[in-house]
């Protein structure tokens, strides 16, 4: 029943698409979110690892249900590169990808030593928060030049993908709508929940198995899941796209 539900019924304006671990397999989950705010549990895909050919195929597989993109779609990803590619080759012009702020902070940290972290803990997120594109580059800039100084591989981190970590931003959305859409919080709630069904479960003994946990858990989950905050704004996303 969930996997084969139609989506042409929702106008959906965003997308947040992350993995789940289920012993030596990944789930590849995504959750829309409709132009009224609500959140919508759209499908799932198995596989080894987040890579381009099965991503693709799960986009794919999503249009092939009637996913509508007349309108763009804001997609809400960590930093999978195969998810990346996926979208950007499926979607195409329809797509716009905001990369997930926490995750950035958080791979860029992993490279410096424990002394420095708390520092760039802090003006990375000073940055992030900044209320304008011009203003977050700028504070991103005296950044990246004190990182080239402490340490190459951090600023080549930041780099990496770095004008996708502030489409919101660029699209002057981020005070609007930056508390719902500038990380992948949403999703990895989900998860979260689905997690609380599934975690304890220590040997699946076929894929039929799991996709039928998984699939029911999720048609539970999803009439519980609130709009997302900031939801009367959407219209102006949908604009500024």
């Amino acid at each position: 029943e969930f996997m084969t539900r139609d989506l042409s019924k929702h106008d959906i304006i965003a997308i947040f698409i992350d993995g789940k671990a289920f012993a030596d397999r990944d789930m590849v989950i995504a959750l829309g979110v409709t132009l009224a705010g609500d959140k919508v549990l759209l499908g799932f895909i198995e596989t080894d690892t987040e890579n381009f050919q099965v991503c693709r195929d799960f986009l794919n597989g999503l249009l092939d249900r009637g996913l509508s993109t007349k309108h763009e779609i804001l997609f809400i990803i960590d930093g999978s590169k195969g998810i990346h590619k996926a979208i950007t080759k499926v979607m195409k012009e329809t797509a716009f990808i905001q990369r997930c702020q926490w995750h950035k902070r958080e791979n860029v940290l992993a490279y410096l030593p424990k002394s420095h972290q708390a520092d760039f803990k802090r003006k990375l997120q000073a940055a992030y928060e900044a209320p304008s594109y011009e203003a977050a580059t700028k504070r991103m800039e005296v950044i990246k030049k004190e990182l080239r100084l402490i340490n190459q591989s951090a600023l080549t981190s930041l780099e990496e993908g770095f004008e996708e970590t502030l489409t919101l931003h660029r699209l002057g959305m981020f005070d609007m709508l930056g508390t719902s859409f500038k990380t992948t919080n949403c999703i990895e709630n989900v998860n979260s929940r689905l997690g609380t069904y599934t975690d304890r479960v220590r040997c699946w003994r076929n894929s039929d198995q799991r996709h039928r946990w998984i699939g029911t858990t999720l048609l539970e989950v999803e009439p519980t899941l609130r709009k997302v905050r900031g939801h009367r704004h959407l219209s102006e996303l949908r604009a500024a796209m």
